[in-house]
């Protein structure tokens, strides 16, 4: 359709002017970097480069988010990945999300290898097979830290719909499985179904139903040289094989402002997090708040809520700060009772990355450490490589966080929670540090174990 000189001009001076807000918006998230009123890390030669990088994720995954959701065509995408790490995410973990309108229905599929150890048998061992854990959320959004503001925190900003998750989901014999999402599940359907609208909420009840508007997940890897990664899909059933609308001014012009809200509200919103609810910098304890995240010592164990900034909901995290000098190490001791789905221990950079998990033994999952008979989970967190097996690469950061998750498919009662603690030790004290039974390993196998990380990275996140 042909289009006036005039309607050219107007197109082009909105985007124009989109587009320098967009800038704009970029620039305040840039000014989080160095700008001590936004709790950045102190600004150290390798805090500065990890922080831009940071803000590139951010930019890379904002495209993805402003231009490319659609609840009417879905598609799976990456919440975080190595190419935009945030929130002290998991290395084991693919975080994944789309968006969806509660109002209509929509079809999840998938198709996993062997996952018998779903069904708690023991697991497959030499072949390919499913995640070692796999879950399923609906809940409203926004997504945590869109909105820059601490207040998404209160109670009831969000809410949940459902879950569903490895351990109940029904696999046929081909490994196929389905989960549906709507209103109301078809009639005579027994499978899979998570109703997405709710009535008013009791706090709020003139504001009518309750849509959601997002499914995301995790798929947790244990054995990062056998296990696949799940290839999702999500279709929405009241619009399938209905093309799309060709772009418009007003909505390009929409998304360059929304990418450029989401970018500077999540660099804001996180490290405000780490600094006020999590008081990582030890600023508030003038006001009663607890030191959320002690230096070389653990917080007590807390179940995922607004405390922990969310996550997965059964999760069991713990967290701390380990600060060492070249010759010193951190050593730590978890118990739990029970039988977790899933258990890890990794680190992050103070921007809340984690650190090159592919190429560095920055974290070890239950499968890839040595658990004794004596059922203590043991770690040492050092600089140089002390030839243990459970050893915790700080890629030579100085100062991080100290990461715990523990998964279930119901969470244990309070006094059954997993324990843990940690002390400060010199270098060259690990060795006696651990009982006699804790595996050595020479260069050679550690080079093997880091070639099985980098593979498993590489088809964790391959593009084709």
């Amino acid at each position: 359709m042909a289009t006036g000189r005039d309607d050219t001009e107007a197109a082009r001076d909105e985007l124009r002017t989109a587009f320098d807000d967009l800038i704009a918006e970029l620039q305040a998230a840039r000014d989080t970097i160095d700008d001590p009123k936004f709790f950045p890390p102190p600004p150290t030669p390798r805090n500065l480069a990890e922080g831009y990088r940071y803000l590139a994720g951010f930019v890379h995954h904002g495209v993805e988010r402003a231009f490319h959701e659609d609840p009417e065509r879905p598609a799976f995408r990456n919440a975080l990945s190595i190419f935009n790490k945030a929130t002290i995410d998991n290395s084991d973990a693919i975080y994944f999300y789309a968006p969806i309108d509660g109002r209509k229905t929509y079809r999840v599929t998938g198709r996993v290898e062997d996952c018998r150890h779903w069904r708690g048998e023991p697991r497959a061992e030499g072949v390919p097979c499913a995640p070692q854990y796999l879950i399923f959320e609906v809940a409203t959004g926004p997504m945590a830290g869109d909105t820059g503001n601490l207040r998404e925190l209160v109670p009831g900003f969000r809410t949940g719909f459902g879950t569903v998750d490895s351990s109940s989901l029904r696999v046929g014999d081909d490994g196929s499985f389905e989960l549906l999402l709507g209103p109301e599940a078809p009639s005579g359907y027994d499978g899979h179904f998570i109703c997405t609208v709710k009535p008013p909420s009791r706090k709020n009840p003139d504001a009518g139903d309750r849509h959601a508007e997002y499914i995301s997940g995790r798929q947790l890897f244990y054995d990062w040289e056998h296990e696949e990664p799940i290839a999702l899909t999500i279709e929405c059933l009241d619009t399938a094989g209905r093309p799309a609308t060709a772009l418009t001014v007003e909505r390009a012009a929409a998304n360059l402002r929304r990418m450029g809200s989401l970018v500077r509200g999540q660099m804001r919103f996180w490290l405000e997090f780490y600094d006020v609810v999590l008081n990582c910098n030890g600023t508030h304890e003038h006001d009663g708040r607890p030191y959320f995240m002690p230096v070389n010592a653990y917080n007590t164990p807390n179940a995922a809520s607004s405390d922990t900034g969310g996550g997965m909901s059964t999760n069991i995290y713990a967290g701390g700060i380990y600060d060492l000098a070249e010759d010193e190490a951190f050593y730590i001791e978890a118990r739990f009772t029970g039988e977790p789905v899933y258990t890890s221990m990794h680190l992050g950079n103070l921007w809340g990355e984690s650190p090159d998990y592919a190429n560095h033994q920055s974290s070890l999952n239950h499968h890839q450490m040595y658990m004794g008979e004596d059922g203590v989970q043991r770690w040492v967190v050092a600089h140089r490589d002390p030839g243990v097996q459970n050893w915790i690469d700080t890629t030579g950061l100085p100062r991080g966080y100290l990461s715990h998750r523990w998964a279930y498919s119901e969470l244990p009662a309070k006094d059954d929670w997993p324990t843990i603690t940690g002390r400060k030790i010199r270098s060259d004290e690990i060795a006696k540090a651990f009982p006699d039974d804790q595996p050595r390993v020479t260069p050679e196998e550690r080079r093997e174990a880091i070639r099985v990380r980098q593979r498993h990275v590489q088809k964790r996140y391959r593009v084709f």
